[in-house]
């Protein structure tokens, strides 16, 4: 369960994953999370099994796969939909509400977060590759590597679709609530978003226990 920390690489490959299935642990997972640092909405985390070998079209769609923050918005849904619709890709994704980060702390709603992606997975990974540092109570064995949505293609792939899914909510949100401009800061505390937390006060969608939130007045 120790981070992995590599940087002889500039963009993710299957390095990872072909060092374990050449030890015969099969088949190994990619996990990541979208919204861990925001004042509102869920954290997402998704887990996905890629095949073990790449070849023609996948091999090509997938070539342009990084770490979803590197990626802009166009290609990331065109990503997305290749990743969630490919028969050959098995995918799962998992959520922890506001509540939950409310009653465990964000750290912990994350990894519950992920535990769920992970058990949701129609396949039952034999090992995890995760994003960032190692992550408690997890169902399966796991390698963490610190910035592994650059390093391996199965954390990227997760990345993307955890992105994806966690920014359209954010816009089903901002259209809910359009005063505090969701599809703009997606719950990130920008300028913006706090000047409209201050006016406004947190919606039932902002994270308690998060500062900002937590000096602001509630209307709900």
């Amino acid at each position: 369960m120790q981070p992995v920390v590599s940087s002889s690489k500039n963009f993710p490959t299957l390095e990872a994953e072909a060092l374990l299935l050449s030890r015969g642990i099969r088949p190994v997972a990619g996990v990541d999370e979208a919204g861990r640092g925001p004042l509102a909405g869920p954290v997402i985390a998704a887990a996905v099994i890629l095949p073990e070998i790449l070849d023609g079209p996948l091999k090509k769609a997938l070539s342009r796969l990084d770490d979803s923050k590197k990626l802009r918005p166009k290609i990331r849904e065109e990503l997305f939909i290749i990743l969630t619709t490919d028969p050959h890709i098995c995918w799962a994704l998992g959520e922890s509400n506001v509540e939950e980060i409310g009653d465990l702390n964000i750290l912990r709603a994350t990894a519950l977060a992920m535990r769920r992606t992970l058990l949701a997975l129609t396949r039952t990974p034999a090992h995890a590759l995760v994003d960032g540092l190692p992550v408690r109570d997890l169902p399966v064995p796991q390698t963490a590597l610190v910035g592994g949505d650059g390093l391996s293609l199965s954390i990227a792939a997760a990345s993307v679709i955890a992105k994806v899914t966690r920014d359209r909510i954010m816009d089903e949100l901002d259209h809910a609530f359009p005063q505090y401009g969701f599809r703009h800061h997606r719950g990130y505390g920008t300028s913006e978003h706090l000047k409209k937390l201050n006016q406004y006060g947190p919606c039932q969608h902002h994270r308690r226990g998060f500062k900002p939130v937590d000096q602001a007045s509630f209307n709900f």
